[in-house]
């Protein structure tokens, strides 16, 4: 995740002061004073020396779950990572998203953000992104018990799975922006069938519906997701070598709870 949209508090929901990343966790200092800037500063030049001076004197806010390049993954980020696949019933069904699996999509992600500087693309337009989410309050199943279609019902779903909504807002438009990429570089020579999707609508999307006791949207109102679905599914095999290739160019490496915890 870039430096930019942390600041933009999209990857980390953290409203909090001043944090220093040293030796795997995030630290907040209990009281500012001289010596604590003196420290901190220090800190901030040499972490790995610093972490341990500052472990004793500060409470442990975050951790560092994987470094991809320059940039890191936090444990908050795969906290909101988990929470995000309740946005997303059709590719992860309500209880199977793991933490390992969210610990690779983001590395995964991270990966495909820093190509695309690199490979720059079509900006992602707003009325893209508020379109996309009028659907998907239509969607889910879990919105009908809500009443997402209203913005009250909207607002609480979100606030129950721990996003704003400016802050869903920008998770959904860089999701666009990935599979945009992804659809762009893998996609061609690959063709869904109408049968295909009509398959995959009677023996995946509705069981899901009829086991939570609500009617389901109509095929043709739900058949472009179910492509991007299956196109994902078609494509899995090319990305993974693809991303392969990426971690074996770059430095990719998971810390490890125990090394987190020594560090």
């Amino acid at each position: 995740m870039s430096a930019e949209r942390r600041k933009k508090g999209i990857w980390i929901g953290l409203a909090l002061a001043p944090l220093l990343l040293s030796g795997g966790c995030v630290l907040a200092q209990a009281a500012s004073s001289p010596a604590g800037d003196a420290a901190a500063a220090s800190a901030a030049a040499t972490p790995s020396a610093a972490g341990s001076k500052l472990a004793g004197q500060g409470t442990v806010l975050d951790r560092i779950v994987a470094v991809v390049d320059e940039d890191v993954v936090l444990e908050s980020d795969v906290d909101e990572e988990q929470r995000f696949a309740a946005f997303q019933p059709l590719t992860e069904p309500e209880g199977t998203f793991t933490r390992v699996r969210a610990v690779e999509r983001l590395i995964n992600r991270d990966l495909i953000l820093q190509q695309l500087k690199i490979q720059p693309q079509a900006p992602v337009t707003d009325k893209e992104v508020d379109e996309q989410l009028l659907q998907l309050r239509k969607d889910i199943p879990a919105c009908k018990v809500e009443h997402c279609e209203t913005d009250a019902g909207w607002q609480q779903f979100l606030a129950k799975h721990g996003f704003t909504v400016d802050e869903l807002w920008g998770r959904w438009k860089q999701r666009i922006e990935v599979l945009r990429f992804i659809e762009q570089r893998f996609r061609q020579g690959i063709r869904i069938s109408p049968e295909e999707i009509k398959s995959y609508y009677e023996q995946t999307l509705l069981p899901q519906y009829n086991s939570r006791k609500v009617k389901a949207p109509k095929l043709e109102a739900v058949s472009d997701r179910i492509q991007e679905v299956l196109l994902q599914q078609q494509v899995g095999n090319l990305l993974s070598d693809w991303l392969k290739s990426l971690r074996a160019q770059g430095t990719v490496r998971i810390v490890g709870q125990d090394e987190a915890s020594a560090q």
